[in-house]
């Protein structure tokens, strides 16, 4: 296969796992959005499941996702150099993983009633006994997560990337059609409220019956193509001496900060599950101050649009950019790191810093549109919104600060972040329980934008020390610059949303469902319009460098071969492109130019060239290892895909698994005594 074609093959790859996760998340908002009219968003029975759906994920992450991705995931990527594919040694990782998840599922599952009341605050026996309900046909996805990541990295490491991004599509179909029949049957709550009193057997099965189904059909879809591989796997025991001990070492910081991480988001969880509780109880006295509080469902919706820019633009450019800070950091190359981090944080600032200011604008009919047709629901969901949206910079600031300090294989670092954020979450949840229920949401989501801005104040304070200095004047530059274009988007947003009533209770916006989602889409569109413009007068050029990437993910295609001007404007962040190649060839010289990178720098900023440095060789596409775990910061207990992707690779030497690094035939181990 020639390099054209080998380039071309993983282009397409990356195209397939792109326009997968775009479907998914589209279908994942589908999803929550017919659970929201189902249910309805600020009923007690929609923050009851919530609460029991978002467990399997959370537990499955606290006590085996972090060893599955640090331990278990790199084994199986580099067991598969071996002669055999791995297939020995891959055969007893499973039989390993499905037994401890196994396990695990029945403990958390027979233990259900325990695990909902530590989980919960303030539950009326009736609610939690639903809980409990929810949580015995929920539990069980922890088993199939564990097989779902294992199955994933089995295909991954022999470059099979497209099943398993394709397959929460189908789970989410699944969920979506038990949800369609759910409201075909017992209607939508704004036509027939569904309360607890009146709840069965029937809806259960609907709702988190088909959730569940969806999360098990998802898994079982993978044992199709991983059978295709011809591994020939099967159950093998056996696991003493094979390493995985000293895999658990390297990577006992991220097991750390993925348990640090998890423990404090399942306590602000507790937390957000007392307004629903008090709200329940107010409905029961017939107050009707129960409409106007809150609950978890709220605060999961808003956070799952909040998180949407980050998910779609963040992630991708990371993933790019990791390559450049792994190949100069593996070189000892300070600046070339730098560069790309600099590059990375205005390039994805583009994006990001518009998106919070068009949050915040279009604030109010997007807490209509997705408030199920309650319009007092659809004000809670749109303040807790504006709050979480002026955040989203400072999110995917730190995720790409981060990246850093897993290029140099520095997991302490991160570790004492999220110690730092859990002290905050830890104190600030035991301070908000105390407020009026009304207001605890609104005080969580306030907890999760003051987190989110230090963490990059103290990502900021760490890699100083690591790098020197950050090329802090351009990237300020770059945002100020980009902040302007995306105040004025915002205060035309904000003038069209007043002109049509977006303030007003009797507004054209708070009319309908279908006014909101065209106020939507005309409002949304004329301030991408204005912000393009602005960004074009105020001189702007990292809007070409997030777009070049991103298309080529779309189309398949490398990207297209500069030409001379772009060349040399590119040379400016360190990198060169190859013609036709794109990032897939790219090389990157990191110390051929100075620290001031390129973008909004004006012309004639750059630092005089410096002698070139050696070229690191990088690929962007099928990565296959490395200590990032890829777990961003824990806003939302949606189950994500893309937590267990590949990872670029190490630069470590390091043996091939297997017992005493036995590389002989499958089945011929002599230290294994079962074979």
């Amino acid at each position: 296969m020639t390099a054209s074609t080998a380039r071309g093959s993983e282009a397409r790859s990356s195209a397939i796992m792109a326009v997968g996760t775009l479907l998914s998340r589209v279908l994942g908002f589908l999803r929550q959005l017919l659970l929201v009219y189902a249910l309805g968003l600020g009923s007690t029975v929609t923050d009851t499941f919530v609460n029991a759906n978002n467990l399997p994920n959370l537990i499955f992450l606290l006590v085996a996702g972090g060893v599955f991705n640090t331990v278990l995931v790199p084994q199986i990527l580099k067991a598969s150099r071996a002669p055999d594919r791995g297939a020995d040694y891959i055969s007893r990782l499973l039989t390993l993983g499905v037994v401890v998840t196994f396990v695990l599922t029945a403990l958390v599952t027979v233990g259900a009633p325990i695990v909902m009341r530590l989980t919960t605050s303030d539950y009326s026996p009736q609610q939690l006994a639903l809980a409990t309900v929810f949580a015995y046909w929920c539990l069980p996805q922890i088993f199939f997560y564990g097989l779902y990541a294992l199955l994933t990295q089995v295909l991954n490491a022999h470059g099979a990337f497209g099943p398993a991004m394709w397959a929460p599509l189908v789970n989410n179909v699944v969920a979506i059609a038990g949800l369609g029949m759910f409201i075909w049957i017992f209607g939508t709550n704004a036509a027939n409220p569904h309360t607890i009193e009146a709840w069965g057997t029937p809806q259960t099965l609907l709702v988190a019956g088909a959730s569940t189904v969806g999360v098990v059909i998802q898994t079982t879809m993978l044992f199709i193509p991983v059978g295709r591989l011809g591994l020939g796997l099967r159950p093998r025991f056996g696991w003493r001496g094979v390493g995985l001990g000293a895999a658990a070492k390297i990577g006992v910081w991220t097991l750390a900060t993925t348990a640090v991480g998890q423990l404090t988001f399942l306590y602000l969880m507790k937390i957000a599950s007392q307004p629903g509780a008090v709200r329940e109880q107010l409905r029961e006295a017939g107050n009707p101050s129960w409409q106007f509080i809150p609950g978890n469902t709220v605060l999961e919706m808003a956070s799952q649009l909040y998180l949407l820019p980050h998910s779609i633009i963040a992630l991708s450019l990371a993933t790019v950019l990791f390559n450049r800070m792994t190949a100069a950091s593996q070189a000892g190359d300070r600046r070339g790191v730098r560069i790309a981090l600099s590059h990375g944080l205005r390039t994805m600032a583009v994006a990001t810093v518009f998106s919070a200011l068009a949050l915040f604008a279009l604030a109010a009919p997007l807490g209509r549109f997705f408030s199920g047709g309650s319009a007092s629901d659809g004000v809670m969901l749109a303040q807790t919104l504006s709050i979480l949206a002026l955040s989203t910079p400072f999110l995917s600031a730190n995720f790409m600060m981060s990246r850093v300090f897993y290029s140099y294989e520095d997991a302490k670092t991160p570790f004492k972040v999220q110690v730092w954020l859990g002290i905050l979450n830890v104190v600030g949840a035991t301070v908000i329980q105390f407020l009026p229920a009304r207001y605890i949401i609104f005080a969580i989501a306030t907890l999760y934008t003051v987190g989110n801005i230090l963490s990059v104040v103290l990502s900021g304070a760490y890699l100083r020390r690591k790098l020197g200095h950050l090329d802090g004047v351009t990237v300020a530059r770059s945002y100020i610059r980009m902040g302007y274009a995306a105040l004025g988007a915002a205060v035309a947003g904000g003038l069209a949303v007043w002109l049509l009533g977006g303030l007003s209770s009797r507004g054209f916006i708070w009319s309908s469902s279908f006014a909101a989602l065209l106020s939507i889409i005309v409002i949304g569109v004329a301030m991408l319009l204005v912000y393009l413009v602005l960004l074009r007068l105020f001189g702007v050029t990292e809007l070409r460098d997030l777009l070049r990437p991103i298309m080529a993910r779309l189309t398949g295609r490398g990207e297209p071969a500069p030409s001379s001007a772009q060349t040399a404007h590119d040379a400016g962040a360190g990198a060169s492109y190859d013609a036709g190649a794109g990032y897939e060839g790219a090389r990157f010289e990191g110390a051929a130019f100075g620290d001031a990178g390129h973008g909004s720098a004006a012309p004639g900023h750059l630092e005089e060239p410096v002698p070139r440095q050696p070229v690191y060789a990088l690929r962007e596409s099928a990565p296959t290892l490395s200590d990032d775990t890829g777990i961003i910061p824990r806003i939302s207990g949606q189950f994500d895909p893309s937590m267990y992707r590949a990872r670029p690779e190490s630069a470590r030497q390091e043996p091939l698994p297997g017992r005493r690094t036995y590389q002989g035939p499958p089945g011929r181990n002599p230290h294994f005594r079962d074979v």
